[in-house]
């Protein structure tokens, strides 16, 4: 399966060059073109099969490749790494957590003082992550040297797992913040469409939205629709709570986040679309986070925009869990809205 791989590939924010191949060739059959812009970015284009009854003529699908991680800032002298987090992660789930490092995939842990040498006081913080580091294994900073180097990419050493075969089809796996959200777009890119549809596999969403903010202003679309991988805050349950999103309930369409307000047409678009083809659905209850669709919907003149994510429990961490049922619902909604959107979207 195509998530598996990808789950697999290790591309921090960045070091993207592995997903992007499996993609790449992923899609050769159903694109008419692909390129690499400057900053990475994987842009695919798959011209208009029939002619559209109007507006829009260029739609952008967008999905980001990076995932978050770390990368070497220097070597000590015992031969340990010290690293930077690129991308957003809580310092209490990383330690003792297994890692790669480098083009090499050297296999590392983040280490940090055993419990008997930490004060009582000290265990009732969070860790200070700038006082733990990522051993190789090497005895002194001229082992290291031979392996790793500053610069070098550090990422979580995970395995894809199904572990649900029935009911929710869960499984578990790196990186589905945003590997689900690619894999859809693959999907998507196997049908013919009324309008130009350019599929942009991004870089760099991490940290910033950069790769997306530079290809929606290279490629001008009329419209775009981010495909993510979201908050699914389910588990454990309590009374009271409402959570984000839940799994097995169907993708969820966002109103609105941090980075952008939904184009109204489009939201209701993905919810008029899903209720005519009894495809479940649900929204996002929360604004927080950013997705891709908040650069796109800046560039130029502005660019309608709406994102649909699969909902996925504990993103940005060593391992999430998401449900097949969801994503493949969400492909099911996103490709059944594209064809509707053929039909014309008032102005």
């Amino acid at each position: 399966m195509l998530l598996k791989e990808l789950s697999g590939a290790r591309g921090v924010s960045g070091d993207e060059g592995a997903v992007r191949d499996l993609i790449r060739d992923a899609v050769a059959e159903h694109t008419d073109e692909c390129r690499v812009d400057a900053l990475g970015n994987l842009i695919c284009l798959k011209k208009a099969r029939i002619q559209g009854a109007g507006w829009p003529r260029k739609v952008m699908l967008a999905a980001h490749m990076d995932e978050v991680g770390f990368i070497v800032t220097r070597i000590n002298n015992d031969g340990t790494l010290h690293v930077e987090q690129v991308g957003g992660m809580d310092d209490r789930i990383l330690l003792s957590k297994q890692v790669l490092v480098g083009a090499d995939a050297v296999p590392g842990v983040i280490g940090y003082r055993p419990i008997h040498l930490i004060s009582r006081e000290e265990r009732q913080r969070v860790a200070d992550m700038s006082k733990a580091a990522v051993d190789i294994g090497a005895t002194n900073k001229s082992a290291a040297e031979r392996l790793v180097k500053p610069g070098d990419y550090v990422s979580f050493r995970t395995d894809y797992e199904v572990l649900d075969d029935e009911g929710l089809r869960t499984v578990k796996g790196k990186a589905f913040d945003d590997r689900a959200g690619c894999a859809v777009l693959v999907e998507l890119l196997k049908d013919d469409y009324a309008f130009d549809l350019y599929a942009v596999f991004t870089a760099q969403e991490e940290v910033g939205l950069r790769g997306a903010r530079v290809a929606a202003y290279a490629i001008d679309p009329d419209v775009a629709i981010a495909l993510e991988g979201t908050i699914c805050d389910d588990l454990p349950q309590e009374k009271e709570s409402t959570p984000v999103t839940e799994l097995g309930k169907g993708p969820a369409i966002s109103f609105m986040d941090r980075s952008i307000i939904a184009d109204r047409r489009l939201v209701q678009l993905m919810v008029d679309t899903a209720e005519a083809n009894d495809i479940p659905y649900q929204f996002k209850r929360a604004v927080a986070g950013g997705t891709d669709a908040g650069a796109i919907h800046l560039a130029r003149e502005g660019i309608p925009a709406v994102t649909v994510a699969v909902p996925t429990r504990y993103i940005h961490a060593p391992v999430s869990i998401l449900s097949l049922t969801d994503y493949d619902h969400t492909v099911r909604l996103v490709r059944a809205a594209l064809h509707q959107l053929e039909k014309g979207l008032e102005r």
